[in-house]
């Protein structure tokens, strides 16, 4: 991949999330193209400290992500990707169980969790600051994720994000086994480049 496209490229699938294929492509750019993110590659993770086991891991599955790149201005890239809540999996499933309810995700009601972002800025030495707005548990707050440069591989590239949350901001207040407010969130994206011949979206 030549490396002005491969930046192109990091600078698009920065965020994250992390969401709804199909909608709009923002920037008005006539060499405007979009990637389609990996569901079965894409790793979302998180942890969540717990005074009784330390801490919790778990991970998400990406159910679909689309990232569109200006050509001209980087900056104006956008991102979005949708998450399915319900398939969060910390290794144990009573406990997932009980993530999946009312007192957590509320999966039922809200089957999936979505960024889209709004905004992205170079940062120091090879880092980008994706800001964006994060839709949990019908909440939608912003948040800024921290991306490292990218790595491509033929038709693929893939990027690392990380950011922290506070759950009370998304409305989950629950309170019992000591367990914690801030969640750490870590996404490494792939990327899949259109074909040359595929028509525009």
């Amino acid at each position: 991949m030549p490396l002005r496209q491969e930046k192109r490229f990091y600078v698009a699938i920065l965020a994250l999330l992390g969401v709804a294929l199909g909608a709009p492509a923002f920037c008005s750019s006539a060499r405007a193209s979009a990637w389609a993110l990996d569901p079965a590659a894409t790793r979302i993770a998180f942890s969540v400290k717990n005074l009784s086991v330390a801490y919790v891991n778990g991970t998400f599955r990406l159910a679909s992500g689309r990232v569109v790149l200006d050509d001209g201005d980087p900056s104006r890239g956008t991102i979005e990707a949708v998450i399915d809540a319900g398939s969060v999996d910390t290794d144990e499933p009573k406990r997932d169980a009980h993530l999946r309810s009312a007192d957590f995700l509320d999966v039922t009601r809200y089957p999936t969790i979505a960024f889209q972002s709004t905004r992205i800025d170079e940062a120091d030495g090879d880092h980008w600051r994706v800001t964006g707005n994060l839709t949990l548990r019908g909440t939608t707050r912003p948040v800024v994720l921290d991306v490292q440069r990218s790595i491509a591989q033929g038709s693929r590239a893939s990027a690392h994000a990380s950011t922290t949350i506070d759950r009370r901001d998304f409305g989950i207040t629950y309170s019992g086994y000591a367990v914690g407010t801030e969640v750490a969130i870590t996404i490494d994206a792939v990327g899949i480049e259109p074909a040359p011949d595929a028509p525009p979206e």
